[in-house]
């Protein structure tokens, strides 16, 4: 058979329905074996990061895998924002790049290029991916799509890429007699795991557990990409311990849930931050610690709680934070021994501490009132349009400071999940992968928040959206302005707003939208909102609703460098800090 045709069914075996790629000579062979095929879909779209990003929302949504395509050169070039936004948020993906034919490649001569678009893009992606390799030999792809798969889904999730240059896509082949990679001695030493959690280890979290007043759980992107919600959440209704998140676990127990306190950390709620910084005991499930949950100095983060860190990344142990006890397990199996030793274990009653949690909630929400003049408060809004969604509805969140209001106020549902762009933190993230979780779930409402600015980086897949008529419901909140970056300018540079307003514009978003094909209206007042956000969602089919903001809105509150995480800008009246915390406060000259 020819063996681009090989390479799809190979796809196709994986559970993998949709194929995201924009068309270019070097993978034309490949685009050609999906021809009048009735399991696989060729989703095209207008620029190759948008693949790369459409591809991480459909594996983020079905668990499994994304696979994206590219030509050589720019084509490849182009997918390299997403490749690295599945690296950093530990995404199993498939990146497969054409390539000139073997005989025009360079290899080693110092010449900088022979055939036309051909470079190098498995030196390039190679500290951003698990593996890469460019298919020399066509008796090298049965093994090579193998170890690909395998190593993206395997461990620490991530994506792999393939280079397959175009005389090897055209070359007959015989599956039969290629070598494969399951069961060689490669494939044999990667089986190896991470070492069990013991016994021993078990009873040591238990005994902490058994003494802890106070203790917290810090739901990380580990939880799902471990698939352990579900464990998560029967330890937290066995024991009532409480739990915050990081930005990548948001989504790991339902907001709705009693126990789930918000989000920490610099950009976090306050009352979420209260409590990290107040707990006697931290059980830490798979996140890595970054300085945006702990603050930039990390030495002050839970500062009175032992702490005990899982992660199926041993690299992560003890790298950012120093804990108490670091478990190099997979979430899921912790947690599965965790529950069954605390079925046979009396726990302290935490009503207490959650009743304190619950206070400083309700004493601290984020943002502001909404102000005099009726215009949009956008925490007030998030709050509005998650009260409007529905069970299993989908949020998918560009990057700025709508990601900010977003993630602090949406109560997700039940069945809801919210993809966010960690890591990378790359601005158009949002419509590209809304229209990859769409194919992942076809008919599953998908609810786009993106900012003026995000919303331009790849505003040419609304056409993508149109086209394919995908129930896509996009809030672009526009203050006209890099909102983000204006506030940190605010806050350090005197209001110094280079870059982020006056040489930045946005264009009529809503006259866009109709262009393309697609509904569109404003939101101008709060006493709007309501019933536009019901309209919209109701709405059959995509539609894209602008929502007017200050543009001097800001996310509220937010932590200052040198800080620990409880003392949050705006500061709150003297002495208001000190009457609830729990643990000592710092004193000046600890913070510096």
């Amino acid at each position: 058979m020819k063996l681009s045709d090989y390479v799809i069914d190979c796809i196709a075996e994986q559970g993998v329905a949709h194929v995201f790629e924009m068309i270019g000579g070097a993978i034309a062979h490949l685009l050609d074996s999906t021809y009048d095929r009735q399991d696989i879909e060729c989703v095209s779209v207008h620029h190759e990061q948008s693949a790369a990003f459409a591809a991480e929302g459909y594996a983020r949504v079905n668990g499994r895998l994304g696979v994206a395509m590219a030509t050589s050169g720019p084509g490849a070039l182009n997918l390299i924002t997403g490749i690295g936004s599945c690296y950093f948020d530990s995404v199993p993906c498939l990146f497969v790049t054409g390539q000139v034919n073997t005989y025009e490649y360079k290899g080693d001569r110092p010449v900088r290029q022979i055939g036309f678009q051909e470079t190098d893009i498995v030196s390039i992606v190679r500290p951003i991916v698990k593996y890469a390799e460019m298919i020399c030999v066509p008796e090298r792809i049965r093994y090579g799509l193998e170890k690909a798969v395998f190593l993206a889904r395997h461990g620490r999730p991530g994506p792999v890429l393939l280079d397959l240059p175009m005389n090897v896509q055209r070359a007959d082949i015989d599956p039969q007699q290629l070598p494969s990679f399951f069961g060689s001695e490669e494939h044999r030493q990667l089986l190896a795991e991470p070492p069990p959690v013991t016994s021993r280890d078990i009873q040591a979290v238990t005994a902490m557990l058994e003494k802890a007043q106070r203790p917290l759980i810090l739901a990380g992107g580990g939880v799902r990409a471990s698939g352990a919600s579900a464990e998560l959440r029967e330890l937290v209704e066995l024991t009532g311990i409480p739990v915050v998140h990081s930005l990548l676990g948001l989504d790991a127990l339902p907001g709705v849930h009693p126990a789930s306190a918000g989000l920490i950390g610099a950009y976090g709620n306050r009352y979420s931050n209260l409590a990290a910084a107040n707990c006697d005991l931290l059980l830490v499930l798979g996140s890595r610690l970054d300085t945006r949950q702990t603050g930039t100095r990390p030495s002050t983060f839970a500062r009175g709680a032992l702490k005990v860190h899982v992660d199926i990344d041993k690299a992560e142990l003890n790298e950012k934070v120093r804990v108490d006890k670091a478990l190099h397990a997979d979430v899921k199996s912790f947690l599965c021994r965790l529950v069954k030793s605390l079925q046979r274990t009396q726990l302290p009653d935490f009503s207490g501490w959650r009743a304190m949690m619950d206070s400083w909630q309700k004493r601290y929400p984020s943002g502001s009132p909404v102000p005099s003049s009726g215009a949009v408060e956008p925490n007030r809004f998030m709050e509005l349009l998650s009260a409007c969604s529905s069970d299993g509805d989908l949020f998918v969140l560009d990057v700025g400071q709508h990601q900010m209001w977003a993630s602090q106020s949406l109560r997700l549902r039940e069945g809801q999940r919210l993809l966010n762009a960690g890591g990378m933190g790359a601005m158009g993230f949002a419509l590209p992968a809304a229209i990859g979780a769409c194919k992942a779930e076809p008919g599953r409402r998908v609810i786009v928040i993106a900012g003026d600015g995000g919303i331009q980086v790849n505003i040419q897949e609304l056409n993508t959206m149109a086209r394919h008529r995908l129930p896509i419901k996009i809030f672009v909140m526009n203050n006209r302005t890099l909102g983000m970056v204006r506030q940190f300018q605010d806050m350090y540079f005197d209001g110094r707003r280079q870059s982020t307003v006056g040489s930045y514009t946005c264009p009529d978003l809503p006259a866009i939208a109709e262009a393309y094909g697609l509904p569109a209206s404003r939101i101008r007042l709060h006493c709007e909102a309501e019933q536009a956000i019901k309209d919209a969602l109701d709405a059959e089919g995509g539609v894209l609703v602008e929502v007017e903001l200050s543009m001097d809105s800001a996310v509220t509150p937010k932590l200052a460098v040198h800080h620990p995480i409880e003392q949050m800008s705006p500061a709150l009246p003297p002495g208001e800090l000190e009457s609830v915390m729990v643990v000592d406060m710092l004193d000046k000259e600890d913070i510096g």
